[in-house]
């Protein structure tokens, strides 16, 4: 066992509607990158993450991306699917019903449709554990550095995320953490965490445009996932 862990905190696989990459290419970049742990949070569904964790159990944390009605949540830890579309003190009820680590998703991305009004985060935001702070898909750094800053003057834990939805993306953004087993591990851990923070290219926003038509149109997926 190695004293730290790189880890991934934010990404998606194909049962996000906007990526097409499939676990085994998932699980093969993380073995090329070093990646020891890394949260499937795919958008309003646990299925994906669930199902990667049964043939890698040792690097998938399962999670979900969760749109409420003001903003998108990440969850860590969790057992099963969080609905989209509930209010946001109702997704973090159920979200502690399991036990679960909960993240603001990129909060103050100009053109994110789940970031959120900064009243609205305002009144969540001690009830949830922490903020991404980084996240490599923000087109422009400003909304990374206000989150950074909402983070810093509330005293909150941050995450980092690559937010991957094409097989170039995933390993952008790394949290190098001490080893850790469970949610309550894994916050205590995140807490005192180092983060690599790279951005991806704008192009790849074209790889969740294109990963999306693809499944509408039924074409071979692999074609599009990215690198």
């Amino acid at each position: 066992m190695t004293d730290v862990w790189q880890v991934e905190l934010h990404s998606h696989t194909n049962w996000s509607k906007d990526c097409v990459v499939t676990f085994e290419t998932i699980i093969r970049r993380c073995q090329k990158l070093g990646v020891d742990r890394i949260a499937i949070t795919d958008h309003n569904t646990a299925d994906g993450a669930l199902a990667m964790r049964k043939i890698a159990p040792e690097l998938v944390i399962v999670g979900e991306e969760i749109m409420t009605t003001q903003g998108e949540l990440l969850g860590y830890f969790l057992q099963e699917t969080i609905p989209a579309m509930l209010s946001p003190d109702e997704t973090i009820r159920r979200l502690r019903d399991q036990g679960a680590v909960i993240s603001v998703s990129h909060p103050f991305d100009r053109l994110r449709k789940g970031a959120w009004q900064e009243p609205d985060l305002l009144r969540i935001i001690d009830k949830v554990d922490a903020i991404e702070v980084f996240n490599a898909r923000c087109i422009f750094p400003a909304d990374n550095h206000k989150a950074a800053a909402f983070a810093r003057q509330r005293q909150l834990v941050g995450t980092i995320g690559s937010d991957a939805h094409s097989r170039v993306e995933y390993g952008r953004a790394l949290a190098r953490m001490q080893p850790f087993e469970g949610a309550a591990d894994f916050l205590a851990s995140l807490r005192e965490a180092d983060f690599i923070e790279r951005y991806s290219s704008v192009l790849v926003h074209l790889h969740s445009k294109t990963a999306k038509w693809s499944k509408k149109l039924g074409l071979r997926p692999r074609l599009w996932e990215g690198g």
